[in-house]
């Protein structure tokens, strides 16, 4: 997390962007293989660049017509985001750090170099299981509700602890627009 990102308890209204992340995107449900894997990659590749990143994020969303929490999470789908304070700049930086990391067995060629901006987000510090997480987006909807705002983009998770800690903090951010 960078040092001006300072998670609320409650819901606050923010602009993000742009932030340069090293990015795989896939499907699948959290901690799936596919997933796993991309997440290994996304390390992988960052470890062979030398730059500092993290902490790792998850955008999703689903393509059903359903809420997304209703929609199996086999077909969830995903961006999962290293942020890189210190991007490459040099030409070619990605290709290198890809190639010296092949020999890991990560599936490296899937990482990309990717910018994302938001914007006007809604963010709220969930503190506890993934399972949960539904409590903290329904007081981020009526937030918004409240607000006159509307979804504007996939949701978008920041992971302030590893996946596997048993009592996970987790940001949680919905890009926003008027209604």
């Amino acid at each position: 997390m960078t040092p001006a990102m300072t998670p609320a308890t409650t819901p606050t209204i923010v602009t993000r962007g742009p932030v340069t992340c090293l990015s795989v995107t896939g499907m699948g449900e959290p901690d799936g293989g596919e997933h796993s894997a991309a997440v290994r990659a996304l390390y992988t590749v960052a470890a062979a660049l030398g730059a500092g990143a993290g902490p790792l994020e998850g955008q999703w969303w689903a393509e059903d017509d359903r809420p997304a929490l209703q929609v199996p999470r086999e077909q969830w789908r995903w961006h999962m985001l290293l942020p890189l304070p210190d991007a490459p700049r040099q030409e070619g930086a990605l290709e290198r750090a890809r190639e010296q990391s092949r020999p890991s067995g990560a599936a490296v060629d899937r990482v990309r170099l990717t910018v994302v901006t938001e914007g006007q987000c809604v963010e709220l510090l969930h503190e506890g299981p993934f399972s949960e997480e539904h409590l903290s987006l329904k007081i981020m909807e009526e937030f918004m509700a409240e607000r006159g705002l509307t979804v504007n983009g996939p949701h978008h998770e920041i992971y302030l602890t590893a996946l596997d800690d048993p009592a996970p903090r987790t940001l949680l951010r919905q890009p926003v627009r008027p209604a």
